[in-house]
């Protein structure tokens, strides 16, 4: 590798600059879950870009707008990096320690909403391109940007946007929006993302809510139909009963096993940091868990609605009922074969009366670990982080991958801020400054040996 100590002092020396710029993005709402703030977030996107002399435009989907933004290098190389520019509800507001939309940086680590997921990514990928501009003058290879603003309520409209707009999107590759280290401080190159199948569902049983000493003995309770509907979905054995979900199941090849038993053994790691005292179905610690967290899928609950739940008692028999549920899928699984699976599973069971509305999905998506690319990332984590980067053939999570991976067909890497504290989703979501600066100085690794 050629010497970066020009462009690592810069990223140094600048770095309150950036930081500065990231206080403002985060300033700015975006919440996505409430349509709050999108369009004045993309505007703010779409001006941090341009004032690196990429040609940005704000592109309308049916929800959010996209930020799409180009800039020619000196070789015909072109790296495409997704971000969103979308947040978390910053609810429940009293656990902050700090306005969640008014930055602030105690001790070393910088807390606010999107902080890390994802605003502090993009400002740091931009610190690491003005470091380049800077000492160079221009990119050396295209670099392209797309910046969604639905990432947090499934991307429902990201996947049609890709297949109208392959031409502009086209690319030799792809960083990813995240990325980070792990508890040993090694970073983390995670190649694959479970797909996702996220549904509502509900049923009414009445025209209004009843005094429960009224209807208790003789009316149907909305709570109680969409609890037994549920209750069919998966047993007490933790196994999934929708007829037919486990048929398009892939299982992990030789490959995948052998990275994952490369990996450390998280058992006591998530037992102290989630307070976990035992993981289900019996689960031990090594290759089991290991295995079992990213490569089979899931039915979870991921909230329940009916009645009354305020403070103190209220004798009420619920109308309506609802359940937020998730299927986490791994290979080959596609999300709208299992919403026809679940449908005709309700029909059967006697719960034709739940109401399913689909809110989103992707399929899971793989990067193939020799790709070389991957290497690339991989080779200049090392002088960074002082530390060999793990390759993680799948996580447990999910993404709008799909497309990229298989419309768009590039590789996708990730690279980035994350620590396993940085609380994403949750209060005083943060990230460490240290860790901003190095994936700065990385980012601007992966570009320059990209482009030779």
């Amino acid at each position: 590798m050629s010497n970066y100590d020009k462009l690592d002092s810069y990223i140094d020396k600048n770095l309150d600059r950036s930081l500065d710029e990231l206080k403002k993005y985060v300033a700015q709402p975006s919440i996505s879950a409430q349509n709050l703030g999108l369009k004045e977030c993309a505007q703010l996107v779409k001006e941090m870009l341009e004032k690196r002399g990429f040609t940005a435009e704000i592109m309308a989907t049916d929800g959010a707008p996209v930020v799409f933004a180009e800039r020619k290098g000196k070789v015909d190389k072109t790296i495409l990096i997704y971000n969103h520019y979308d947040v978390q509800p910053p609810e429940p507001l009293e656990l902050w320690e700090s306005p969640p939309f008014e930055p602030e940086i105690r001790d070393g680590i910088m807390y606010g909403r999107g902080v890390s997921d994802d605003k502090g990514h993009l400002t740091s990928r931009l610190h690491a391109i003005d470091a380049i501009l800077a000492e160079e003058g221009d990119l050396p290879c295209n670099i392209k940007f797309i910046i969604e603003g639905e990432e947090e309520t499934a991307s429902v409209h990201l996947h049609e946007f890709i297949s109208k707009n392959l031409s502009r999107l086209k690319a030799d590759a792809c960083i990813w929006e995240f990325g980070g280290v792990d508890h040993r401080e090694r970073p983390q190159q995670y190649l694959g993302l479970r797909g996702i199948c996220y549904v509502e569902l509900s049923v009414t049983s009445l025209g209004t809510d009843v005094h429960s000493g009224l209807g208790g003995s003789i009316f149907p309770n909305a709570a109680w139909r969409l609890v037994w509907a549920l209750n069919t979905l998966k047993g007490a054995d933790e196994r999934i009963r929708i007829p037919g979900f486990y048929d398009d199941v892939v299982a992990p090849t030789d490959r995948d096993r052998e990275f994952m038993e490369k990996l450390p053994d998280l058992e006591e790691e998530y037992k102290t940091r989630y307070g976990v005292k035992e993981f289900i179905k019996g689960l031990k610690g090594g290759m089991e868990l290991k295995l079992e967290e990213v490569f089979v899928p899931t039915c979870t609950i991921c909230g329940l609605t009916s009645g009354y739940q305020g403070p103190g008692s209220k004798t009420v028999q619920p109308a309506f009922a609802s359940a937020k549920v998730d299927f986490r899928l791994v290979p080959d699984q596609k999300p709208q074969d299992i919403l026809k699976k679940l449908r005709a599973h309700l029909d059967a069971e006697g719960f034709s009366d739940i109401e399913i509305k689909f809110l989103g999905g992707e399929p899971a998506a793989r990067t193939d670990p020799d790709h070389p690319f991957v290497k690339l990332v991989v080779e200049t984590a090392e002088e960074v982080y002082d530390a060999k980067m793990d390759i993680v053939p799948m996580i447990g999570g999910s993404g709008p991958n799909y497309p990229f991976v298989h419309e768009l067909g590039l590789p996708v890497v990730t690279m980035g801020l994350g620590y396993p504290n940085t609380k994403a989703h949750a209060p005083n979501e943060n990230f460490r400054i240290d860790l901003y600066v190095q994936h700065a100085k990385h980012t601007a690794r992966v570009i320059k040996e990209f482009a030779k």
